[in-house]
């Protein structure tokens, strides 16, 4: 077989349900669209029904499958009943964790309504998606449950107390799981990006920083060593790969996509 023959046939999901939360819009938008062209039935979840609606019809109308549900993972019972009406038609085969809010701020500047607003969704909304998609994995011989953690969860990040909180519970969490869950067949890891350049960025550049945007968005991507920010096309690789069969031999395992971050800052 050629090497483009073997590319061809590389990391497919054909046929596999994907459920991704969090998939509207950012690197949850670029999952879903690179999972959709390797084959897979792609079932979005977000709180912004009309943006995931978009993305849905987008995938369908480059041939792929997608559809698309309301849904708040922080809202257990949201939750229990998006999932149980994709059990009533189809086995889920994939969950990607990636419905998620940022937040920033140091331990004296983060209320309490923070704190809570940033764990119901980051590590109560990963669990109740977790909680209502195990069992039926385990029943029907097993699956794949990728969780979006980040390098905040792991190292030292300047005025991010909470949300690197609730990234290092995903990180204990993604180890727990594929631990507990590795006789079932379900395998299980994390990805922790470094700055990635998403909507989000540029509307806290524009909120903070007016006027600025462009010299704080050069700093900000000069701040991972490989000199810029991810993509959320380059997230959505590497999650593609931790999906795929080729990636069989691989559970319990915190992915940095970082740029150099982590292990070549001086």
């Amino acid at each position: 077989m050629s090497i483009e023959a073997r590319a061809m046939e590389s990391f497919r999901l054909d046929g596999k349900i994907a459920v991704v939360t969090g998939g509207a819009s950012g690197i949850g938008c670029a999952i879903v669209r690179r999972f959709a062209r390797s084959g897979a039935c792609i079932r979005i979840l977000d709180i912004d029904q009309k943006q995931a609606e978009a993305v849905a019809r987008d995938v369908v109308s480059a041939g792929g499958n997608a559809s698309a549900f309301p849904c708040d993972v922080a809202n257990a019972q949201d939750v229990k009943t998006v999932f149980e009406q994709l059990f009533r038609k189809e086995h889920v085969q994939i969950l990607v964790n990636n419905a998620g809010i940022s937040h920033v701020g140091r331990l004296e500047t983060t209320t309490e309504a923070d704190f809570d607003r940033i764990f119901q969704v980051n590590v109560k909304g990963f669990y109740n998606c977790l909680q209502a998609s195990i069992g039926q994995m385990k029943t029907n011989g097993g699956g794949v449950i990728l969780n979006m953690a980040s390098i905040a969860g792991s190292s030292g990040l300047e005025d991010r107390f909470a949300y690197s909180m609730s990234k290092g519970a995903i990180i204990a969490m993604t180890y727990s799981v594929a631990k507990d869950y590795l006789q079932y067949k379900i395998r299980c890891n994390c990805i922790s990006p470094a700055r990635v350049h998403t909507p989000f960025v540029d509307s806290y550049l524009k909120r903070n920083y007016p006027g600025k945007e462009k010299d704080m968005f050069a700093k900000l991507a000069a701040a991972q060593p490989i000199g810029r920010m991810g993509t959320p096309e380059e997230v959505a690789a590497l999650a593609l790969f931790l999906c795929s069969d080729e990636a069989a031999f691989i559970t319990g395992v915190d992915y940095p996509i970082d740029g150099g971050f982590f292990n070549l800052r001086g």
